[in-house]
């Protein structure tokens, strides 16, 4: 027998199929000691499929329905009303009434209800459908609430939730309603608690909103509330609002406006003590649930009533520390231009490769990197414990990231942070040793200079590296191939730094005293500081996107390859170029590619994302694009006249230092820093290119052992392998046995986190510091970033956030969510250049002064705010983006 209606007495979490989110929460709460929720009783899930069982009309409708997207807002209300009026006039079966009769009776017939709709995909902690169906107060008399019961099913299907479904991916025949009938509570305040700070995002402080009468006004927002913020029993911040207009219950049921006595206007709805109480009574809550809560609550007779709890959604993970002290965390993929979710075995893979934080097992994941929401962040508390570290710090990361620099120095001044960690430590004699030779290479570089064939010798150490590597993996099958991976990557980092990062430290310096001097003794030197960088010697990004374009070069011959290109799907994508006139052609030309470059990717830190090699038609948009805007050769001859703009730049410097004060001495100087500036430039992207040669040999290495796994049946299919870390996959081989529903539980949690927007820097505490710090000299609406590619330039925005679909026509700005390598053979055809992540050192950055580009990085949200096909304005001195016109 079905059962239609359940009181709260009978309800807990796990009831969440029958009663939707906020029954089950309801019901939770009901059976705590110390928390008053109102009486009341739900109608179930089963009722409302007896309700639209075997209703053909309705059936039909929804069909209609599923057949929409976003883009049909016309047809969607017009479906959404036909249903909506279709279920209000539809009977209710015999058998629910009798139910709801007989509970309503027993909780009381002479009490006024409150209506509620709860959806079975709402209230969850990775979806909120807070608002998306209707509310009804003050309902008296078991006619009106049968109504009400029909009302809230009905608004399963307003606008707003119908929309809401399909942007977040949800069946509509797959989210079934409840309804909660609660007893009225009539109070003098209500209000919205928070118990983390949904500004902020600070998990230790309690944001409450109240204000006379019906929480109901609150939440729809028609009227003003006083806010208390609450840390550790204290009021730490309150702001009394002007509050003019109540909600209050009628006596003979429904609400009604009334206007605030004129002595409690301005006066505190609630004293502080109150508020601490319910800050209280919020973490009780939090606690009992194990996240962070949503709560509706009312005070009435001088008592506390829970009306709702819901997990707040909009709030950024936050990783788990064992201590009490306030930690630092900052994004490792704003400082490596990747912001997307990595999957589990990529996690592990980065975690490994991290040298420091291993407690002397070098095999281990490091401590001082943590998971959230499916990004890597690093731990830079203990940098930040040191005076040296405090002062130097912040201004080196600003190379990768403005922002996060600028975040680094505001979490140093904040006084918890100078409580816990003092006056700050003095760096100890042998950490002093480790770094003394670093530094001493970078001060021999630019005092002495180094012959040329710099880049040559980097080449060389690498490749002789990277085949000693290759080795060592495949000497090794199973467990020990793994653990082998394991011992090798650390030592990744190490190599680089001791070979190519005095290089790099190198250019670093020398840039920003070029950039600091020509700006001191000369004014106007913007052209001069362009043409610089222009044209790398040696640099292997660069010199990959020259190749790329010769190759499109030989496709540019062939008009049939060029259509083929335009629909090329995966699977077949090489070997439907057979039967094209000039396939073969193009193929060899590609293979030659790829056998180079195949182990390049967007976002290529993850090593489980396809790689070139893997799925070549991610080089389609970007090939296509140089087809269409530029002639043949023209990316050579680019940067040829890169070169002669890169000499011509560095004399001209030079020559009207000469005509200065004490002219001699300034172009000496400058020159021998433009000399030493344009030996080291090239290697700039030798690490990343290492490291990713590196990648790709364990990744063929792990598939190869997932492969066995699958033919085992131990897997399902390879990739399985990209849910898990190394060590999860040292004990699947060891016994010969994998969780599956594990791998599909992360593949689930992984499509919540490609919606959550990564902060640069934030606490262990869930704090988000933004960095970001009001600027002069910005005109009014512009979006603010860091300038790193000087120069000024109007055009229009060519939004691309998927590089396989990229199609950028000559002189337009490209606006991406980041830039890494892979997007290198945009560059040439770029008249400007606008990232959401990025420093003055990171890809995009080098690439665009590489290429003589204005660009301005770090513009939180600037592929959503500007559209498309927008005219912009971009200033590269002083860093910001103007929206022009449509």
């Amino acid at each position: 027998m079905q059962q239609y209606v359940l009181p709260f007495t009978a309800i807990d979490r796990s009831k969440i199929a029958v009663v939707g989110g906020k029954g089950a929460n309801l019901g939770e709460l009901f059976n705590v000691p110390g928390i008053f929720v109102p009486e009341g009783f739900c109608i179930t899930t089963e009722a409302y499929k007896r309700f639209i069982a075997s209703n053909e009309a309705f059936n039909e409708m929804l069909n209609s329905l599923e057949r929409m997207t976003i883009d049909n807002i016309d047809a969607i209300e017009t479906i959404g009303s036909k249903i909506r009026s279709h279920l209000e006039k539809l009977a209710i079966p015999q058998e629910i009434k009798a139910e709801v009769s007989e509970i309503w009776e027993h909780t009381g017939k002479h009490f006024f209800y409150a209506i509620r709709s709860s959806a079975t995909a709402e209230d969850l902690p990775g979806a909120s459908f807070a608002g998306q169906q209707d509310t009804y107060l003050n309902i008296s008399g078991l006619d009106e609430i049968l109504i009400h019961i029909r009302k809230c099913w009905a608004s399963l299907f307003t606008d707003r939730a119908i929309i809401y479904r399909i942007q977040n991916g949800f069946n509509h025949r797959d989210v079934y309603l409840a309804v909660v009938v609660q007893r009225m509570i009539f109070p003098e305040v209500a209000g919205i608690m928070f118990t983390a700070d949904p500004v902020s995002g600070n998990r230790k402080v309690v944001s409450i909103d109240a204000s006379y009468g019906l929480g109901e006004a609150l939440v729809s927002g028609i009227v003003s509330a006083d806010l208390y913020r609450v840390r550790d029993g204290t009021v730490i911040n309150k702001k009394i609002a002007e509050k003019k207009i109540a909600i209050y219950g009628l006596e003979d049921g429904g609400t009604i406006k009334r206007a605030v006595a004129k002595e409690k206007v301005n006066r505190q709805s609630i004293e502080d003590q109150v508020a601490v109480v319910l800050a209280e009574l919020g973490q009780k809550i939090e606690q009992h649930f194990g996240c962070p809560q949503d709560i509706e609550w009312c005070i009435a007779d001088d008592t506390v009533f829970i009306l709702q709890s819901r997990p707040i959604t909009t709030l950024y993970p936050v990783p788990r520390f064992f201590d009490e002290r306030l930690h630092l965390l900052i994004s490792l993929g704003h400082a490596q231009m990747m912001t997307n979710p990595i999957k589990p075995l990529g996690i592990s893979i980065l975690k490994t490769f991290m040298p420091l934080g291993k407690n002397g097992n070098q095999r281990t994941e490091s401590n001082l990197m943590a998971e959230a929401g499916g990004r890597l962040y690093i731990d830079i508390t203990k940098v930040l414990d040191y005076k040296l570290g405090r002062k130097l710090f912040p201004g080196l990361i600003s190379n990768a990231d403005e922002f996060i620099g600028n975040a680094l120095r505001e979490f140093s001044s904040w006084k918890t942070f100078k409580i816990q960690s003092g006056p700050g430590k003095k760096i100890e004699l042998p950490l002093i040793a480790k770094i003394a030779p670093f530094i001493m290479k970078v001060f021999k570089n630019i005092v002495f200079k180094e012959s040329k064939g710099i880049t040559e010798r980097v080449d060389d150490l690498i490749d002789k590296q990277i085949r000693v590597n290759r080795d060592i993996i495949y000497q090794k099958v199973g467990i020990d191939r793994v653990q082998q991976i394991q011992q090798l990557l650390p030592t990744m980092l190490p190599f680089v730094l001791k070979n190519v990062g005095p290089y790099i430290g190198t250019g670093l310096l020398t840039y920003r005293l070029i950039n600091k001097l020509a700006g001191l003794w000369l004014n106007d030197t913007e052209q001069e500081l362009r043409g610089i960088s222009k044209a790398p010697v040696g640099n292997v990004t660069s010199e990959m996107g020259l190749a790329l374009g010769d190759v499109a070069d030989i496709i540019r011959g062939y008009p049939s390859v060029i259509e083929y290109l335009k629909t090329a799907a995966d699977a077949e994508f090489m070997t439907g170029l057979d039967g094209v006139e000039g396939g073969n052609k193009v193929k060899t030309s590609l293979n030659s590619f790829l056998a180079q470059y195949g182990m390049r990717a967007t976002g290529e830190i993850d090593i489980t994302v396809p790689r070139w090699r893997e799925d070549p038609t991610q080089l389609i948009g970007s090939i296509l694009s140089n087809v269409e805007s530029n002639s043949a050769g023209m990316h050579r001859t680019q940067f040829l006249q890169g070169e002669v703009e890169a000499k011509k730049a560095v004399e001209s410097l030079i020559r009207r230092l000469q005509y200065t004060r004490f002219g001699f001495i300034k172009a000496k100087i400058m020159k021998h820093l433009l000399v030493a500036y344009r030996q080291v430039i090239g290697v700039r992207e030798h690490p990343k290119f290492f490291i990713v040669q590196n990648f790709d040999i364990i990744k063929k290495a792990i598939l190869e052992e997932a492969e066995y796994l699958v033919a085992a049946k131990i897997l399902e299919k390879a990739d399985d392998v990209f849910w898990l870390s190394l060590d999860e996959l040292i004990e699947v081989i060891n016994s010969k046995k994998a969780d599956l529903s594990i791998i599909k539980k992360r593949q689930e949690e992984f499509k919540q986190y490609i919606k959550l927007s990564p902060p640069r820097a934030m606490t262990s505490e869930g704090e988000i510091i933004t960095g970001l710090q009001q600027q002069q000299d910005i005109p009014e609406g512009a979006l603010v970033g860091s300038p790193v590619s000087v120069g000024l330039v109007e055009g229009r925005a060519r939004v691309i956030t998927n590089l396989a679909n990229a199609r950028l026509n000559k002189g337009e700005i490209l606006v991406a969510p980041f830039t890494d390598p892979g997007w290198t053979p945009l560059f040439p055809l770029a008249g400007g250049l606008v990232t959401e992540a990025g420093g003055l050192m990171t890809h995009g950055a080098v690439v665009a002064r590489e290429y003589g580009i204005p660009a301005v990085v770090g513009v939180d949200g600037a592929t959503v705010k500007i559209k498309d096909g927008e005219m912009i304005r971009i200033d590269g001195r002083k860093g910001y983006v103007k929206i022009l016109s449509e």
